[in-house]
């Protein structure tokens, strides 16, 4: 027995990962839970596992009193000392009580409590081995999927990818590996709950720490991602040391180390800007591709009105905005583009504002966009002060100004009314005469379909003219067999009846 139980503690320990100490620890439980059951819930009861015997002994433990009375919870002064002849009256007693007539139910329980316990001390493991993995990227098979949710087989435990940190039209089939980013791990009632993520913008971090030596070793750093998973990226890099280019260590010999993550990402598109502590050098980068003419900066509110050629108007906006989106994502900045053609037709908006006051025209509407000023609009709320800065501006000349402005952007609005309701009429003429030429098609298409059904119609009426001159009816086109012998039937009996006398 005592062999036996020595073994099974530490095959127990063994099997489950779980410490020697902890599985003691959940035999002792057990036992006293089992007594309770017994004896009853009042009786102050504890185990202890004697190491020397490979047993565990239980105790109960009892207030030493004169004479004992009924209750279980005193012993008489006489019996005690002859378990300990140095005892004295209020002293607690621990009395060894007998485990061998444990009844079934209560063998049943101390099982019980044991499997709980052990289940209990696994959940706990796991629970601290992924809590100090937060933020890695761990390796799974995705065992089963629930309702669009992915069951990933971590090896001593499971995560799940929901179906909101998985990349869309990413497919995963049952029994296939995955990496996945450990975004949180939960304590539950069942277990501890590691929930895994491939859409977060961290998994796109952790993916080029692991390709990219420099990154791992922190010579290169990623300041700043953003990411739309399964469509396209974005990250700002910059190196510690001088003679390492970071953008470089990022895309690797030929590509290969980028193109590693873009495999991963399941062909993900990835741009790798360099990082710049001047914010309006770090915009224009951003919107790579796309080349930058000329940037407005607004710090008040963190703003870049950011011109560009007309050439490069789509690409720095992107696929429905999504370059320019990344962008602001990454830079923290809005970023507003702008054309070429765009601030021409502002600046000639400006300098016609600024035409009321004598020798002020283009040069001081280019001041005017310096400062900030983008729009009719905003010179009407544009302050004195930055008015009669402006070389040639009078306070009074100012007040002209924001006067012509507003009275320029009531005909501008008006202007633009009046063409878009041209345009609506035009899309609606055209819309009517599309339907027109439609209606017109199906006309024609109607009267070849009825001059193709004429002749046939001709021909028919020829064979029933044919028939009539030669005295005989056409062949039915249908009919049984009887119908065609009637009229055979009739020329016969013509030919019986008698001549007139």
């Amino acid at each position: 027995m005592e062999l036996d139980l020595k073994r099974i503690i530490d095959q127990v320990g063994k099997d489950k990962g779980i410490s020697r100490a902890t599985v003691v620890e959940t035999l002792e439980k057990a036992l006293v839970t089992a007594a309770h059951r017994k004896y009853g819930q009042e009786r102050e009861i504890e185990a202890h596992f004697n190491e020397d015997t490979g047993e565990v002994e239980l105790f109960e433990f009892r207030t030493v009193v004169e004479s004992a009375t009924s209750g279980a919870a005193d012993i008489g002064l006489t019996d005690a000392r002859s378990h300990d002849p140095e005892v004295e009256i209020g002293d607690q007693l621990g009395v060894k009580l007998e485990t061998s007539g444990f009844g079934r139910i209560a063998a049943q329980t101390a099982k019980q409590v044991i499997i709980q316990e052990v289940r209990n001390a696994e959940r706990q493991i796991i629970y601290d081995e992924y809590k100090d993995r937060k933020g890695e990227i761990v390796h799974g098979v995705v065992r089963r999927i629930e309702k669009g949710n992915l069951i990933v087989d971590l090896g001593r435990a499971e995560g799940i990818v929901f179906r909101k940190e998985q990349v869309p039209r990413e497919m995963f089939r049952v029994n296939e590996r995955i990496r996945a980013y450990v975004l949180d791990v939960l304590r539950e009632a069942k277990g501890p709950q590691i929930i895994l993520s491939r859409a977060c913008t961290e998994f796109l971090i952790k993916a080029f720490e692991q390709e990219v030596p420099e990154i791992y070793e922190g010579i290169v750093s990623i300041e700043a991602a953003a990411r739309e998973p399964g469509a396209r990226s974005k990250i700002a890099v910059s190196s510690r040391d001088s003679d390492v280019d970071p953008v470089g260590a990022c895309v690797g010999m030929r590509g290969s180390r980028v193109q590693a993550v873009v495999q991963e990402l399941r062909g993900e598109k990835i741009d790798i800007v360099p990082w710049n502590n001047d914010s309006v050098r770090f915009v224009c980068s951003a919107l790579a591709p796309a080349q930058v003419v000329r940037v407005m900066v607004d710090d008040s509110i963190r703003s870049m009105d950011v011109i560009v050629p007309d050439d490069q108007l789509s690409l720095a906006i992107g696929k429905k905005g999504q370059n320019v989106r990344l962008a602001v994502q990454l830079t923290r900045w809005k970023i507003d583009i702008k054309s070429e053609s765009f601030m021409r037709e502002v600046q000639a908006d400006l300098a016609e504002a600024l035409s009321v006051v004598e020798g002020a025209g283009e040069y001081e509407a280019k001041l005017l966009l310096d400062h900030g000023v983008a729009s009719l609009d905003e010179l009407v709320q544009t302050e004195t002060e930055l008015l009669i800065s402006i070389p040639g501006i009078s306070e009074e000349g100012a007040n002209l100004v924001r006067e012509r402005a507003q009275q320029l952007a009531v005909e501008k609005v008006e202007r633009e009314r009046l063409q878009r309701e041209q345009a609506e009429q035009e899309r609606l003429q055209q819309e009517q005469a599309e339907q027109e030429r439609l209606q017109q098609e199906q006309a024609e298409q109607e009267r070849l379909q009825q001059k193709q059904a004429q002749p046939e119609q001709a021909e028919d009426v020829v064979e029933a003219d044919a028939a009539a001159e030669e005295g005989t009816e056409p062949e039915p086109v249908s009919g049984d067999a009887g119908e065609a012998e009637r009229p055979a039937a009739k020329a016969d009996v013509t030919e019986e009846t008698p001549p007139r006398s």
